[in-house]
């Protein structure tokens, strides 16, 4: 293998794909390495951890093909310390030779042979979405994903369609997010685990045009400009969230989401000793929101809005989860709703309809 590349692309295209490699998780040592191997004038530069593989293929001057694995952390901090210009890269058994005008380096790989195959996805299911928006719909509902591999379904985000648009929604059972993406006659089902999501979000270009999605029963595939995640499916059912979301409401405030988050955010500073538990009071006849917390170590606090209130009432909940859900939705002004103590709660945004947040109460 015998090659020439500019040091910008390298270092992105290592940027992008060597994280995978670099996890302490990595059941096999090779899979810390990422592959490099030309094919028609490119360079493709993959690694995986056999739950997700990220290729990118860049432009190159190629003199020999070939392939070599080698250790993902080393190649990828020396590329980015490298100046800008062409890099030499020069394969002689199992040794990559680095060389620019001023740097040489030789990095000890591993064969190709030994490195795992990358998974092929059989296109049963085809469609394409905004990269913009897939991007920005997928940051407002990934966190609402559980992190405990104790519940596999939980770590996922539900890729659904519901008469004729598409949703993305997570839940850890605490709370929910829900998002309307797009219109789309393809009849769509996939659960993503969150983790191959977020090296999603971490790896679209931010001029990418669109994404295209081919799945076939057990994985999926995410293709943008000329990076390609393939991930495994989950393959759970889904529990049956909408069932989840109340339709009437017999307390309701509409309020500055600004003024939320503010008075939130205080709150949940005297609400530490308590895991984040503040109590949320509406008043009708005052106008008002208003968020208790009390740290018997430290004191107690009681901040309030106004608000257009119908009903009252009064609610625990995890101030973080609030909090949460009040940085995803971009609108001046949100509405809180909620029936009994023990009820979900829900907070929506009137110019943000495609938005749905669910967060299930403490007991007080």
């Amino acid at each position: 293998m015998k090659l020439q590349v500019t040091q910008e692309n390298l270092s992105k295209a290592l940027s992008n794909v060597a994280k995978v490699a670099m996890s302490n998780k990595n059941p096999l040592p090779i899979l810390n390495n990422v592959l490099l191997r030309t094919n028609e004038n490119r360079l493709s530069i993959s690694a995986t951890n056999l739950e997700i593989a990220i290729t990118e293929k860049i432009g190159s001057k190629v003199k020999n093909d070939g392939s070599i694995t080698v250790p993902a952390r080393l190649i990828q901090e020396y590329i980015t310390s490298l100046p800008s210009g062409v890099i030499d890269l020069e394969l002689e058994d199992h040794k990559l030779h680095i060389g620019t005008d001023q740097f040489k380096s030789t990095i000890n790989g591993v064969a190709s042979d030994d490195y795992p195959d990358i998974p092929k996805v059989n296109k049963e299911v085809e469609w394409s979405i905004p990269a913009k928006s897939f991007k920005k719909g997928l940051q407002q509902v990934v966190f609402a994903a559980s992190g405990d591999d104790a519940r596999p379904v939980l770590t996922g985000v539900y890729l659904t369609t519901v008469d004729g648009e598409l949703y993305a929604a997570a839940t850890d059972s605490y709370r929910l997010a829900e998002k309307q993406l797009i219109k789309t006659k393809q009849d769509i089902s996939l659960l993503v685990p969150a983790s191959a999501l977020q090296e999603l979000l971490r790896i679209i270009p931010d001029n990418a045009e669109n994404i295209e999605v081919f799945a076939d029963s057990q994985q999926v595939l995410f293709k943008v400009d000329d990076i390609e995640l393939v991930s495994k499916l989950i393959d759970v059912p889904y529990p049956d969230y909408k069932k989840l979301i109340p339709k009437q409401f017999a307390v309701s405030a509409t309020l500055a989401r600004d003024e939320f988050i503010s008075i939130t955010k205080v709150s949940s500073l005297f609400a530490r000793e308590s895991a984040g538990s503040v109590t949320i009071k509406v008043s009708e006849d005052n106008k008002t929101i208003s968020i208790a917390s009390v740290a018997s170590q430290l004191g107690e606090n009681n901040s309030q809005a106004n608000a257009v209130v119908s009903g009252d009432g009064e609610v625990t909940l995890n101030s973080k989860y609030l909090i949460d859900a009040l940085n995803a939705i971009n609108a001046e002004e949100v509405t809180f709703s909620f029936n009994g103590k023990l009820e979900p709660c829900l907070i929506t945004a009137e110019k943000a309809p495609e938005l749905t947040y669910l967060v299930m109460p403490l007991k007080s």
